[in-house]
Parts: structure tokens; C-alpha cells; sequence
């Protein structure tokens, strides 16, 4: 398992990617779609806090089998979180 800092770091890191794509799609295309571009980053904002407190507080912290799902289930919700970002964005970008 990840230690936390590094999960936190590395959902950070990609959502800033995420982030700095809808900007970009804003600088380039001015203000044509910019409300669903802001959208989705205040989506993926609030997915973030949403997910780094859960990181902070497992749920059971006695057991470690449930422990390592808690943070793999984690894992897997952001990952889920930026390909759906990616996604809509590219859907903008047609």
C-alpha cells in the first residue's frame, strides 16, 4: 500500500492536469463552452476534498484487510474521477 502522503500527492498532481487542460480548452476557445469547462473543474474540486478526507479517516482502522480496501476502493474513485473529467472535456473539445 501507498503511503498517504503519496495518494495525496498524486490525486494533486492529476487533478492539477485536469485543471490546467480546462484552462488551456478556455484560453484557446475563449468564451465558448467556458461554463462546462468550469464545471468540471469545480467537480473534480469538490471530488478531491471529498477524497482526500476520506484518506484522513478510514473507516476501520483495527482491522488491516479493511484498511487496504479502504485506500484501494480510494485509489480507484479518483482514478474513475479524472477519466470521467478527461471525458467530458474531450467532449467539449468537438
Amino acid at each position: 500500500m501507498a503511503s498517504k502522503r503519496n495518494l495525496k500527492k498524486d490525486f494533486d498532481y492529476l487533478v492539477s492536469e485536469v485543471i490546467s487542460d480546462c484552462y488551456t480548452y478556455m484560453l484557446i476557445n475563449g468564451d465558448k463552452k467556458r461554463d462546462e469547462a468550469i464545471a468540471i473543474i469545480e467537480s473534480i474540486l469538490d471530488k478531491r476534498n471529498d477524497l482526500i478526507h476520506r484518506i484522513k479517516h478510514p473507516a476501520k482502522k483495527d482491522d488491516r484487510k479493511a484498511v487496504k480496501n479502504h485506500y484501494r476502493e480510494v485509489q480507484n474513485d479518483m482514478l474513475k474521477a479524472i477519466d470521467e473529467s478527461f471525458t467530458k472535456l474531450s467532449e467539449l473539445t468537438k
